[in-house]
This record gives C-alpha cells, sequence and structure tokens, in this order.
C-alpha cells in the first residue's frame, strides 16, 4: 500500500495577485475512469485553472500521471477507490500543500471522500462538501450513524449539491448547523444548442412524419431502473393510435443490458426498441436529429446531465417531477413531468400524438438557452461556497 504522486510541487504565480484561489478537490475516482462525477471534476479543475485558481486533487483510482493530481492508492480486489489509510495520507498532503479551502467530491458512498473531509478537518482547513447523488434511505441512515459517530455537524462544513430535489435528503441529515447550497453541474452546452440551430426548423420537426422517435440516454445499470424504462415505454406504445408508428432507441451499456434484452425479446418489443449501447457525443447528436422526444425516467436523478444536453438541443423532454430534471424543465414548457411511471407514460404519449404541443416546446427550448449549467454560473456558485466556509 502506498501512494503515487504527481508533479505537486506548488508555485504561485502572477494569477494568484489577480485572485486566484488554492483549492485542494477530493474524489474517491478521477481520470482515467469515466463516470458523471469523474468528468464533472475534471471539468472543474480545468474550468477553475483557466480562471486563474491554483488547483490540485488527490484520488484513490490509479491511472496516468497529470499534473497537479495526487493518486492514493492501495491495493484493493476489483480496483476499488478506497484506502484504508486514507485519513493520514491526506492529512499529511494537505499539511503540505495548505491550500485555501479543501473541495471534496461525495456520491452516495464515497469511503475516500469522506477521509477527505477527516484530513481537512484534522489539518485545520475550511472544507466544501459537494454531494453528486441522491440520498436514499440507506444513505441517509448511513450519513446519520457518522454523524453520531463523528459529529461531523459541527465541524464547519458548507454543503452544496447539483439540485433542489438532491438537497432536501442532505438538509433533513445535515440540520441546521450545515448549510447546503444548489449548485448544479457545469456543462457547455454551445455544441448542442449549435446542432438545434443547424437542423431543420421547428416547424418541420414537428410536422407529423413516418414515426414518432423517442430516445433515452444513460447508463443501464440497476439503480437508474432501465426496465422501468422499457416497461414506460410498452405503455405509451399501447396509448398511440397504431396508425402512429413509434420507435424508440435507449442509448448506453452497463450490466442491466441483458435483462433489458430479455424484456424486449419477451413483449415483443425488438422490432422497434433499440439498444445500440454507448454513443460518443457526436453519435449521440446524430440520434437526437431523427429524435422527437426524450426520456429521463429515472426517480432519484440528482441532476440529469443527458437531459439537459437534450433540452439545449431543442427536445421536449419527459422526466420525474420529484427528480433534479424539473430544476430545468417545466411542465408544459421545456417538457412534461410526471410523478409515477403512468404519468411518464401518458406524457410520452401525449407528445407522440400532439404535434402542435410538440412544436411550442421545440420552438421555445431552442430560442430560451437554459439557465442550468452555464459555467460561470457555476463557478460563481462554488466560490461563494469557499467564502462561507473561509469565514
Amino acid at each position: 500500500m502506498g501512494v503515487e504522486e504527481d508533479s505537486g510541487t506548488w508555485r504561485h504565480n502572477a494569477q494568484i495577485s489577480l485572485g486566484g484561489v488554492r483549492i485542494f478537490h477530493v474524489s474517491d475516482c478521477y481520470l482515467p475512469r469515466l463516470g458523471g462525477i469523474e468528468v464533472q471534476v475534471a471539468d472543474l479543475v480545468r474550468t477553475q485553472r483557466e480562471a486563474g485558481h491554483e488547483v490540485e486533487v488527490a484520488t484513490a483510482t490509479r491511472g496516468e500521471r497529470l499534473p497537479g493530481v495526487h493518486r492514493i492508492v492501495a491495493r484493493m480486489p476489483f480496483d476499488l477507490p478506497v484506502h484504508p489509510f486514507g485519513v493520514g495520507h491526506l492529512t499529511r498532503r494537505l499539511t503540505s500543500s495548505r491550500p485555501e479551502v479543501v473541495h471534496v467530491h461525495m456520491g452516495a458512498v464515497s469511503p475516500f471522500a469522506w477521509m477527505g473531509v477527516r484530513a481537512a478537518r484534522r489539518a485545520g482547513l475550511p472544507c466544501v462538501v459537494t454531494v453528486h447523488s441522491m440520498w436514499d434511505p440507506v444513505t441517509r441512515g448511513v450519513y446519520r450513524l457518522l454523524r453520531l459517530a463523528y459529529g461531523w455537524q459541527h465541524w464547519g462544513l458548507v454543503a452544496t449539491t447539483v439540485s433542489n430535489a438532491a438537497a432536501v435528503p442532505i438538509r433533513s441529515v445535515a440540520g441546521p448547523d450545515v448549510p447546503v447550497h444548489v449548485v448544479s453541474n457545469g456543462l457547455d452546452l454551445s455544441g448542442w444548442r449549435l446542432f438545434a440551430r443547424e437542423t431543420d426548423s421547428p416547424e418541420k420537426r414537428a410536422e407529423p412524419r413516418d414515426e414518432v422517435h423517442v430516445v433515452a440516454v444513460g447508463r443501464l445499470a440497476p439503480r437508474k431502473q432501465p426496465v422501468r424504462l422499457l416497461r414506460l415505454l410498452r405503455m405509451a406504445r399501447s396509448r398511440v393510435p397504431a396508425s402512429v408508428p413509434m420507435r424508440a432507441t435507449v442509448i448506453g451499456d452497463g450490466p442491466a443490458r441483458a435483462q433489458m434484452e430479455r424484456y424486449l425479446a419477451r413483449h415483443g418489443m425488438s422490432d422497434w426498441v433499440s439498444l445500440p449501447g454507448r454513443y460518443t457525443r457526436e453519435q449521440i447528436a446524430k440520434v437526437l436529429e431523427s429524435a422527437d422526444v426524450f426520456v429521463a425516467p429515472a426517480p432519484r436523478e440528482s441532476f440529469g446531465i443527458a437531459a439537459l444536453e437534450a433540452r439545449a438541443a431543442g427536445l421536449p423532454v419527459v422526466a420525474r417531477a420529484q427528480s433534479g430534471v424539473a430544476d430545468f424543465v417545466s411542465n408544459g414548457t421545456e417538457g412534461l413531468l410526471g410523478r409515477s411511471l403512468d404519468d411518464l407514460a401518458a406524457a410520452v404519449a401525449r407528445l407522440a400524438t400532439d404535434s402542435g404541443l410538440r412544436r411550442r416546446i421545440i420552438a421555445h427550448n431552442r430560442e430560451v438557452p437554459p439557465a442550468a449549467g452555464s459555467w460561470p454560473t457555476v463557478l460563481e456558485g462554488f466560490d461563494r461556497a469557499y467564502g462561507q466556509a473561509v469565514t
């Protein structure tokens, strides 16, 4: 068990005099692993550096040497991103670097990130904790136990999360002593908006065509309930007249794929629902070019990056009213929201049969850029959280 360290010598430069901040991020996972948190943290690091901040990262993920990235790794089964002595390693690293603020990134269960919180406490450094996931009852129970064991609610932490829906369970556990702010994920949506402008007009897109194309994008993991997505599509198809052809494309890959393929075969859906696997950004944009409706049905979606990209591209979005997607999709304006699977199936069927509604939503989504996801807004939100933690 050891520590693999990249180039981490702290060098002050002219940018610091212009207001740069020394920031130290801690995340269980980081590049080269790919996932929502990994990509988001890497993009945040890059954007903060471009803004003039000095940024370091500590992670338990093995990988190539990257500037300012410290890989604190141990030999673990399946290369799990944990370290039995992570608190000590992180405390020494923080004491050496002396950042102005420690920014810890957590998913549902993040042992290394939690060690980062404890290390910041030991080193006497201000700490901001970003929770990237929606806490379910089990996760809330875990952090209640940690609250009893460590009393972390009195450590002067400042928390952020990616949506109003995700903030609710965190506030219920943290209590009044831990401020919880909403700072959305940061995304460069210019490419998706360019795609929307370059494709055909809203009127043409909403005209009756040979078929209605429904698209979903996401990892095919059990927690995302992708089989329920197929059930939703089957329910929607039963509500759309047979004279209106439908097809659906579910982009992504993961451990639930085989189960989904069995469901499609069992219900005779393989002729109109396809599972093409994982696509690149460019390939997804090409699929959206022929799409009419985007569906994001996961009830515990903390943010919904794919849904925001689809909304930026002009598509009507169907999603859960209790998910993070509701922060940038209003019912009847950017798409349709529902609280149950039946509600979502009805929404898909309505959009499939009501070309006037599709036309109105497409026109709005193309004309009005989404407020969520702007990097300047994200950086401003984190700057405020850092300032609150430091004071």
